[in-house]
Protein backbone atom coordinates (compact mmCIF):
# COMPACT_ATOMS: atom_id res chain seq x y z
CA UNK A 1 0.00 0.00 0.00
CA UNK A 2 1.00 3.38 -0.98
CA UNK A 3 1.19 5.73 2.40
CA UNK A 4 1.17 9.56 1.68
CA UNK A 5 3.74 11.10 4.08
CA UNK A 6 2.43 13.92 6.06
CA UNK A 7 2.13 15.14 9.88
CA UNK A 8 -1.13 16.28 11.70
CA UNK A 9 0.43 20.02 12.43
CA UNK A 10 0.98 20.72 8.30
CA UNK A 11 -2.67 19.48 7.24
CA UNK A 12 -4.40 22.91 7.61
CA UNK A 13 -5.00 23.72 3.99
CA UNK A 14 -3.16 21.35 2.45
CA UNK A 15 -4.78 19.65 -0.76
CA UNK A 16 -5.91 16.86 -1.71
CA UNK A 17 -7.22 14.89 -4.89
CA UNK A 18 -8.95 11.65 -4.63
CA UNK A 19 -8.29 8.95 -6.31
CA UNK A 20 -11.73 7.86 -7.00
CA UNK A 21 -14.27 10.99 -7.34
CA UNK A 22 -17.80 10.93 -5.56
CA UNK A 23 -19.96 13.48 -7.07
CA UNK A 24 -17.87 14.57 -9.57
CA UNK A 25 -15.11 15.91 -6.90
CA UNK A 26 -11.82 15.54 -6.96
CA UNK A 27 -10.08 18.43 -5.37
CA UNK A 28 -9.94 18.87 -2.02
CA UNK A 29 -8.93 21.21 0.97
CA UNK A 30 -8.38 20.69 4.44
CA UNK A 31 -9.93 23.82 6.25
CA UNK A 32 -9.97 22.45 9.48
CA UNK A 33 -8.46 20.43 11.88
CA UNK A 34 -10.51 19.36 14.68
CA UNK A 35 -8.65 19.78 18.24
CA UNK A 36 -8.91 16.45 20.06
CA UNK A 37 -11.33 16.44 23.20
CA UNK A 38 -8.43 15.56 26.10
CA UNK A 39 -6.33 18.60 26.13
CA UNK A 40 -2.95 17.32 24.60
CA UNK A 41 -4.89 14.38 22.82
CA UNK A 42 -3.79 13.71 19.07
CA UNK A 43 -5.47 15.14 16.27
CA UNK A 44 -7.79 12.54 14.69
CA UNK A 45 -10.27 14.62 12.31
CA UNK A 46 -10.27 17.18 10.25
CA UNK A 47 -13.30 18.98 8.00
CA UNK A 48 -12.43 18.36 4.16
CA UNK A 49 -14.15 20.92 1.63
CA UNK A 50 -14.20 20.33 -2.07
CA UNK A 51 -13.08 22.86 -4.22
CA UNK A 52 -15.89 23.08 -6.78
CA UNK A 53 -19.18 22.33 -4.77
CA UNK A 54 -17.73 24.12 -1.53
CA UNK A 55 -19.12 20.35 0.38
CA UNK A 56 -17.79 20.10 3.92
CA UNK A 57 -17.32 16.53 5.27
CA UNK A 58 -15.29 15.81 8.24
CA UNK A 59 -12.80 12.54 8.44
CA UNK A 60 -10.49 10.68 10.04
CA UNK A 61 -7.01 12.77 8.72
CA UNK A 62 -5.10 9.38 8.65
CA UNK A 63 -7.17 8.67 5.80
CA UNK A 64 -5.13 11.04 4.04
CA UNK A 65 -1.97 9.03 4.25
CA UNK A 66 -3.74 5.87 2.32
CA UNK A 67 -2.09 6.85 -1.24
CA UNK A 68 -5.16 3.93 -2.56
CA UNK A 69 -7.78 7.19 -1.72
CA UNK A 70 -5.87 10.33 -1.85
CA UNK A 71 -2.92 11.85 -3.60
CA UNK A 72 -1.35 14.55 -2.04
CA UNK A 73 -1.92 18.29 -3.98
CA UNK A 74 -4.13 18.61 -6.74
CA UNK A 75 -3.69 16.21 -9.38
Amino acid sequence: MTKNPIHPKKLLLSKWTAVTPLNKEKHFMVIKVIDPEIEGGAVEQVVIEAVMSKRQKTIQWRSLTNGLEWKQGWV
